[in-house]
């Protein structure tokens, strides 16, 4: 499956997921093209990534179906509206968590979500699905978590779960575009548990079901 991961420097903090996501994507046989601002990064990632993994230029349309969006949150909608139409027909994946700054609240005055902003500003014909932000980096490396999506075309949502499903991990729905307000609580409430509750970064948030059980 194509795929292209921006980020507009893929040496910060938010782009080390989209590290973790290239290699994984690679590993499960997707052709990945990475694309940001500083194209000597860029392609350094690309080089470390292997697996055929190339650089695209920054501002124009990506050659991925899937186009995963590793901005911190106040870059993300303003880099849609700047690609444009390029992003036309595109799935825009959008993994970010628009924390405050003391981290016990999200940045938004109202019920909205990073990815409900993104689809306003998409050009015609692109679909915007919300993933990957309620896991911690340490787990996406090492482990197998639950990965929660939200988006409003299915179509759109059926190819970003047949991706993660490439990369070995299992997506949940969780609903309408909407729900991608709450998603970024849920991420809100990873960043609490790790501070608190469980005090480590060796955790995600994900379903248990229990095993069948017969009633007499």
């Amino acid at each position: 499956m194509p795929v292209a991961a921006s980020g507009s420097d893929v040496s910060e903090a938010v782009p080390i997921r989209l590290r973790t996501i290239g290699a994984r994507a690679v590993a499960g046989g997707n052709t990945v093209e990475v694309m940001g601002r500083d194209q000597a990064k860029a392609a350094d990632l690309a080089k470390a990534l292997g697996g055929g993994a190339t650089t695209g230029e920054w501002g124009t349309a990506p050659a991925g179906d899937i186009v995963i969006l590793a901005l911190l949150y106040d870059g993300v909608v303003p880099v849609v509206a700047q690609y444009g139409d390029a992003l036309a027909g595109k799935v825009i994946v959008d993994i970010s968590n628009p924390f405050n700054s003391t981290f016990d609240g999200l940045v938004h005055r109202e019920e909205t979500s990073i990815a409900q902003e993104v689809a306003k500003v998409a050009p015609a014909g692109a679909s915007v699905v919300k993933a990957f932000n309620t896991i911690l980096r340490h787990v996406l490396e090492n482990g197998r978590p639950d990965v929660f999506i939200a988006g409003d075309n299915a179509q759109a949502k059926a190819r970003v779960e047949a991706f993660i499903e490439s990369l070995g991990l299992r997506p949940l729905d969780v609903g309408g575009l909407k729900m991608a307000h709450w998603l970024e609580g849920a991420g809100l409430v990873t960043v609490g548990l790790a501070n608190h509750g469980v005090g480590n970064l060796d955790f995600a948030l994900g379903i248990t079901e229990p095993p069948n059980t017969s009633r007499t």
